[in-house]
């Protein structure tokens, strides 16, 4: 499945180990990235998605996405993401990934573009139909300066996800070339999706970014063998 990912934002708070255990599916353990565990509120626009390579699905191949997730390590050592909720607004496309064992929500969910040059600003406004979770988030970036650092790629440099389907762990493999990374300012925050899920977030996220976009594809599902 192909897919690009735009106008990106990243927001990241620190957790303890112990908080994320009970999310993750069974032979999957918390990745600690610079001492800690990590839970991450995310939100891009995702454009053409389709099955195989150059085969996008026109309307329900393009969408907002905001998702909370955490950060996981196989028993072979595999680094990848955890999927805690997805919110997307259509619904044909939340329901077939809910077969799939992916927690996706639905919801109504809007981008948020405002300002001009460098005062120009990036968000997601989200509204769940059946639920009463709201989020509205947005930064400004600075795309005079680049993230590098380690705990910035480390964040968003993850190659695959796991997942609980049937009472098997699976691993699905995502390739993409690495993020364009940008600092950003975090200019608006309203968010219930994280306290939904069950953490309990205080104070600002400790990492904020931005990135204008990667074209990404999955691979072929497998299953974790526990150790």
């Amino acid at each position: 499945m192909d897919q690009r990912w735009v106008d990106a934002v990243f927001l990241h708070w620190r957790i303890a180990p112990e908080v994320a255990a009970p999310y993750l599916p069974p032979g999957v353990v918390p990745d600690e990235v610079d001492g800690s565990s990590w839970v991450g509120l995310i939100g891009f626009r995702m454009v053409g998605a389709g099955l195989g390579r150059g085969l996008p699905v026109r309307y329900f191949g393009s969408f907002p996405e905001i998702n909370v997730r955490l950060y996981s390590r196989g028993p072979d050592g595999t680094r990848g993401v955890v999927f805690v909720t997805l919110d997307a607004s259509r619904l044909a496309v939340v329901l077939a990934a809910r077969v799939g064992g992916i927690p996706y929500v639905w919801s109504r969910c809007s981008p948020i573009q405002r300002g001009e040059g460098a005062r120009r600003e990036y968000g997601y406004d989200v509204v769940r139909y059946r639920r009463q979770a709201t989020s509205r988030f947005a930064v400004r970036p600075d795309a005079d300066r680049t993230a590098e650092d380690a705990l910035s790629l480390e964040l968003t440099a993850r190659f695959g996800l796991h997942s609980a389907l049937a009472g098997r762990t699976l691993y699905i493999p995502n390739t993409h070339t690495p993020w364009p990374l940008h600092p950003a300012t975090l200019t608006e925050f309203d968010d219930g999706l994280l306290g939904a899920a069950g953490f309990r977030i205080e104070g600002p996220p400790e990492s904020v970014l931005f990135s204008p976009g990667v074209q990404t594809q999955f691979g072929r599902p497998g299953v974790v063998h526990r150790a």
